[in-house]
């Protein structure tokens, strides 16, 4: 037996186009989770979120997870893994089934879910996640949880998540080619709305917007649920590259000016400010005006934002969320972004990075670990669903009830 079966241990492995994060989690005896092993690397043979080099990704999670154990002194088994990329696709269904007995249970439950979610899905493609938006009972509407509840009928209203089975596939090679077994794949943008989301935004309405190297990830949520899920296949490379180009420096050293001098903003720069930037085949480093580096930024970030407030828009839930935008994941850090994406969607914008983390908080309270932090959590309240059965409904808090819904299967 591993000792992370016997530390009562939950793993989150994030594979994304720029780093592998892999981060080891104890769940305490109060059903908290304290991140104990943190693990990232530089991510290698991945592109917009899929795979195109098989051995570079085993390669890199190897190292992230070689690392996790070493900090957290255990052996990893299994983990819960992301999954990004453009062919994520969303669809809302409903399902209705008549109610057996007096009273609605837990099966008659399971039974319209799983109404739902049969609709017919393309050969290529699986379901990642099935998550219940609503339930009507009979004429009554907007129903959270139907247990208990008397009727003749039931319909549920749910969110389905579907990925294409080869992606899905290759990821979960390259981490099995690693002696690890995968408990599930959750959808990049999902795991970090667990991480980062607060239930009062749920509720009112909020857009989780996750800007990674190559992907953009969008969960909108309104009345308390998940209604639209999207990914969008331009983030932060886009920039480096940009970068890259313009000041003809390589790419790594575009990494490094990007993450420590650039602004989304130009206005917010003064003119005054001069930065280094290495050049390439040997020559000289010369010496540039951050001005002019926000001046290469500043309309890259605008189409990015352009491409986030036209996908929530087509999504028709603009006018109902609230709460505004969370920006989550490495984009999202840089300096102006805020100001810049509250000009252009117009509403409130904040950072989010994860909420009520415990242990090794000081490295993993940042928005780059926002996906590998909901990555564990969604594995402590998977776990615990196992091991308890699905728990009474009625002491649980309404996201841990959806959790215990989410379906997924490889």
């Amino acid at each position: 037996m591993s000792k992370t079966t016997e530390r009562n241990m939950v793993v989150g492995l994030d594979i994304g186009t720029s780093k592998v994060t892999a981060l080891v989690g104890e769940v305490l005896p109060d059903d908290e989770i304290s991140v104990i092993g943190v693990g990232v690397t530089t991510s290698r043979g991945m592109d917009k979120g899929g795979v195109n080099d098989l051995n570079l990704v085993v390669q890199a999670v190897q190292r992230a997870v070689d690392e996790a154990e070493l900090m957290a002194d255990c052996r990893v088994a299994s983990v819960y893994l992301n999954i990004s990329g453009r062919h994520i696709a969303c669809q809302n269904e409903n399902g209705m089934v008549p109610i057996n007995e007096a009273e609605v249970t837990q099966d008659d439950v399971d039974s319209v879910i799983h109404a739902a979610k049969s609709v017919p899905i393309a050969q290529e493609r699986r379901i990642l996640h099935v998550l219940p938006q609503e339930f009507v009972i009979d004429s009554q509407e907007s129903i959270k949880s139907p247990i208990g509840m008397s009727g003749v009928r039931m319909e549920a209203k749910v969110h389905i998540i579907t990925c294409a089975n080869d992606m899905a596939k290759n990821i979960v090679k390259a981490v099995e080619r690693c002696g690890l077994t995968v408990d599930k794949l959750i959808f990049s943008a999902l795991a970090s709305s667990i991480a980062v989301l607060t239930e009062d935004e749920k509720d009112l309405g909020v857009a989780l917007v996750d800007m990674g190297g190559g992907t953009i990830d969008i969960c909108i949520y309104s009345g308390g649920v998940l209604r639209h899920t999207a990914v969008i296949p331009a983030a932060g490379n886009q920039v480096t590259s940009d970068i890259a180009k313009i000041f003809r420096t390589p790419i790594n050293h575009a990494e490094q000016i990007k993450t420590q001098h650039a602004c989304a903003l130009r206005q917010m720069v003064s003119m005054e400010d001069n930065i280094e930037v290495p050049s390439v085949g040997g020559r000289p480093s010369r010496v540039m005006s951050r001005h002019i580096l926000a001046e290469v930024v500043e309309p890259r970030y605008q189409e990015l934002f352009e491409l986030v407030r036209e996908e929530i828009k087509q999504s028709g839930l603009d006018e109902q969320i609230a709460a505004g935008v969370v920006l989550t994941g490495g984009c999202a850090k840089m300096e102006g972004a805020v100001e810049f994406a509250e000009e252009i969607f117009q509403m409130p914008v904040r950072v989010g990075q994860p909420i009520g983390v415990k242990g090794l908080k000081d490295y993993v309270e940042d928005p780059v670990y926002a996906t590998a932090v909901g990555l564990l959590r969604y594995g402590q309240q998977d776990t615990a669903q196992q091991q308890n059965g699905r728990g009474s409904t009625d002491v649980i808090s309404l996201w841990q009830r959806l959790q215990s819904w989410f379906k997924g299967e490889f």
